[in-house]
């Protein structure tokens, strides 16, 4: 294994931060939003066997997570791969603790109490005792996955973290930061190439071959063999391109890109569903182009742009509230999809005023989250880690 062919810079340098990236992220999060709100249409169809469940609107948004992994891959090669001169792997591991599990930890015990709600009542009809419940929450605060069928795994639907679903992806992010720290920041730039693309080979026999059976790439949430392995697959594959981008990165000046890359997203998510033909999975056709080409594109195009004091403000507002939007929406996805079931509701036009409110509430509760506990928790993290 060869040694990374960055020379190292001293640890206090300060590097231009590509403040449209951040907003990008806020923006995709923002689409994750929306997207699980038309999941919740879905969802109601296949509990009250009214519809085929296929999402309807935003159909695609569930890539968003793979756009995630890309921006993590070139924001933490681009951060951090000319510092280890400077930073050992556990001062690396520390900070990225810092910036993502105070969050997790508020995003189990939001789902908790939203479980509490509805009586930690599960999708069957049946009630999960409490000690399970808060079994399942310690768990989750640690990253320790439910495998489907375990009394802690709550409301019976197979997540890897019944309380809130999505710390599934932080689950892969966590494993991705330790490869990157122990072996992949070690690679030449031509052996992450080779990595990359053959990852991305595994990545398209996987999907397109619809080795899952999903007809998509929205695997990972869960525990088995299949979502282990096809999210392990999901996860690295755009996170070294990520990697790769940054090592190889030459920025130009574009205008407009902040409004240009947030249409291609709308847009990409927008697709209608593809049907399959034969054995091929051509919705999963799509997602693999969105991911291993659209999206590196997209990422390029946000780092090259630039933005005024106004574009500036926004864009570190969509970055801020990006992540904390994105750990602690769906506990209140949990309580709307439960209200879509038993009311019968198929559709935006049925309830739309109910969908707004979820989409303020979950807005707001993670600003709230943000200030008055995230920021204050990692700065005194973050002064505690310096002594």
């Amino acid at each position: 294994m060869q040694k990374n062919t960055i020379s190292p810079k001293p640890f206090t340098v300060t590097k231009p931060h590509y403040e449209l990236l951040d907003g990008l992220r806020g923006v995709a999060a923002v689409l994750v939003l929306f997207y699980h709100i038309f999941e919740g249409f879905s969802f109601a169809e296949i509990t009250n066997e009214a519809g085929n469940g296929i999402i309807k609107t935003l159909n695609h948004g569930h890539i968003a997570v793979d756009f995630f992994f890309i921006l993590s891959g070139f924001v933490i090669s681009y951060a951090y791969d000319d510092r280890w001169k400077s930073m050992g792997t556990w001062q690396f591991f520390k900070r990225r603790l810092i910036r993502l599990h105070p969050m997790l930890l508020m995003g189990a015990i939001i789902g908790t109490i939203a479980f509490a709600f509805v009586g930690f009542e599960k999708w069957d009809g049946n009630t999960a005792p409490t000690g399970w419940v808060m079994t399942a929450m310690l768990l989750t605060m640690f990253m320790i996955p439910a495998v489907p069928g375990v009394p802690y795994e709550v409301r019976g639907n197979g997540e890897m973290f019944p309380l809130n679903g999505p710390a599934w992806s932080l689950f892969f992010e966590y494993i991705g930061n330790i490869l990157y720290a122990l072996i992949i920041r070690r690679l030449s730039t031509k052996m992450l190439a080779l990595l990359t693309v053959i990852l991305g080979c595994l990545h398209a026999w996987f999907f397109i071959g619809n080795i899952s059976g999903y007809d998509m790439i929205g695997v990972g949430w869960t525990i088995d063999k299949v979502n282990f392995w096809g999210g392990f697959i999901r996860m690295l594959f755009p996170f070294t391109m990520g990697m790769l981008m940054a090592r190889t990165f030459k920025p130009r000046k574009v205008k407009g890109a902040f409004w240009v890359c947030s249409a291609m997203l709308i847009a990409l998510f927008s697709v209608p569903h593809i049907v399959p033909v034969n054995n091929i999975s051509l919705n999963s056709l799509y997602e693999f182009i969105c991911v291993a080409t659209i999206f590196p594109f997209i990422v390029w195009l946000g780092a090259c742009g630039s933005c005024g004091a106004k574009g500036t403000r926004i864009n570190k507002v969509l970055g801020e509230i990006s992540y904390p939007l994105y750990i602690v929406h769906y506990p209140i996805m949990y309580l709307f999809y439960a209200w879509l079931i038993k009311n019968e509701y198929y559709n935006l036009c049925d309830c739309w005023g109910m969908a707004l409110l979820v989409v303020v509430s979950s807005i707001v509760l993670a600003f709230l989250c943000l200030k008055l506990y995230d920021e204050p928790v990692r700065r005194w993290l973050t002064k505690k880690n310096r002594q």
